[in-house]
């Protein structure tokens, strides 16, 4: 899939490595049995301390390392200098789990020469299973000591965390604060069990911008809420959703403290990575064929614009009539009209569009002639534009999703095999 660019960031290679000031790599250490020894394990260090931020699951039910991740940031006001990550288990509802999750970040500690408190971990996988501590203690020694600053540690560390994707999701950003080049990169995994709201999915992401813990929270909170918190794949919220933030600083601008036009650009170089790692994330969902992307515009506020947005990319009917490449419009204004906000049924319209073309197929609220052979063209894309204008505010937003196939239940059929 292509990459979406913005105006003043170039892409780089070297995803959370691309930042001065991080290594990282993955390796195999035998969580689960893996004929393809896959890796399963993965660690991102800074060589320093970092300001750090993150975003969790709103599930009741949280992960261990969701739980001590929380209980570090707030021991250190905000900083980190590395994080832990394992695939194939997510450490949760498990007695033990704390305690689990606390011997990764303390194994970890040890070998980078940290304090435990520094390192913060996450986990991802079947939940509700023991998670086996030796593979991870008998694999991170070798593996601390061949982190890479480099694209190939980076790749190592973000296929570690993969579980049913079909592909390692990395991007990086260039951008200047004040005449001072700066990078922002970041890794995410995530296929199934995603759904709005919070972070869905695990991200990491380091940026080598001198910004303050403050500010770094805020960005990461807002972007947050127009990117991942638009994305769905199946309409179940995960247990160990997390999205780190670290930036080292050390790309040497001056410090962002204040609200000003360096914050705002980081925000952007912030947003630019995370939505194209949303791309992707909904692009790889489980089973998928198409990536649905729902832009809608004319909202008087953004609350309005993301409430339809993501009403219509969960919609499970109109996912499957994606699938089918069925201009079925009415289920968009199906999912239109339930979606928790207010306008003006009557003045909604929406178009399908894609790389082939596009085709109007609803105006004032109600159905008008179009060609069903053009309509069909469109759809039979992989990716997919649903635009629903909603009246003639001034805010739009987007949200994205994926089509519903017969080989998402063939996946979650047998998900613990």
């Amino acid at each position: 899939m292509e990459k979406v660019a913005m105006e003043g960031f170039a892409f780089v290679d070297g995803g959370v490595c691309a930042a001065k000031g991080f290594r990282a790599g993955g390796v195999y250490c035998g969580i689960k049995e893996n004929p393809e020894k896959k890796n399963d394990l993965m660690v991102v260090a800074a060589d320093t301390l970092c300001n750090a931020a993150a975003v969790y699951t709103q599930n009741k039910v949280k992960g261990a390392p969701v739980l001590v991740m929380k209980k570090h940031l707030k021991a250190t006001c905000g900083r980190a200098i590395a994080v832990v990550a394992n695939s194939k288990n997510a450490n949760t509802c498990n007695a033990d789990g704390e305690g689990k999750a606390e011997a990764m970040c303390d194994l970890t500690a040890q070998e980078l020469g940290v304090k435990p408190e520094d390192v913060l971990v996450m986990s991802t996988g079947v939940i509700g299973q023991i998670l086996p501590l030796e593979p991870i203690q008998a694999a991170l020694p070798a593996l601390c000591k061949q982190l890479e600053a480099s694209p190939a540690g980076a790749h190592e560390a973000a296929v570690a965390i993969m579980t049913t994707d079909t592909f390692a999701k990395e991007i990086a950003v260039e951008f200047s604060l004040g005449g001072v080049t700066c990078r922002l990169g970041g890794m995410a995994k995530g296929s199934g069990m995603i759904h709005p709201n919070m972070a869905t999915t695990l991200n990491c992401i380091t940026t080598d911008a001198a910004i303050s813990p403050e500010l770094l929270q805020k960005a990461l909170s807002d972007v947050v809420k127009v990117t991942y918190n638009c994305l769905s794949v199946d309409g179940d919220q995960s247990t160990n959703d997390t999205c780190l933030l670290m930036a080292s600083g050390h790309a040497g601008n001056p410090e962002i403290a204040v609200d000003s036009a360096e914050y705002w650009t980081f925000r952007e170089a912030l947003y630019c990575v995370m939505m194209n790692l949303t791309r992707m994330l909904a692009y790889d969902g489980e089973g998928a064929t198409k990536l649905l992307e729902c832009k809608v515009s004319g909202a008087a506020d953004l609350d309005t614009a993301i409430a339809v947005a993501k009403s219509v990319v969960c919609s499970p009917l109109l996912k499957c009539a994606m699938f089918g490449s069925d201009a079925n419009w009415g289920r968009v204004l199906c999912a239109v009209g339930y979606a928790p906000a207010e306008f003006d049924i009557s003045q909604v319209a929406v178009t399908l569009a894609s790389r082939a073309g596009s085709v109007d197929v609803c105006k004032n609220g109600a159905g008008i002639d179009f060609s069903e052979d053009v309509a069909k063209t469109v759809l039979l894309e992989d990716e997919i534009q649903i635009l629903v204008s909603i009246g003639d505010g001034p805010v739009s937003a987007t949200a994205w999703g994926c089509d519903l196939t017969y080989d998402y239940v063939k996946i979650n059929g047998d998900y613990r095999s």
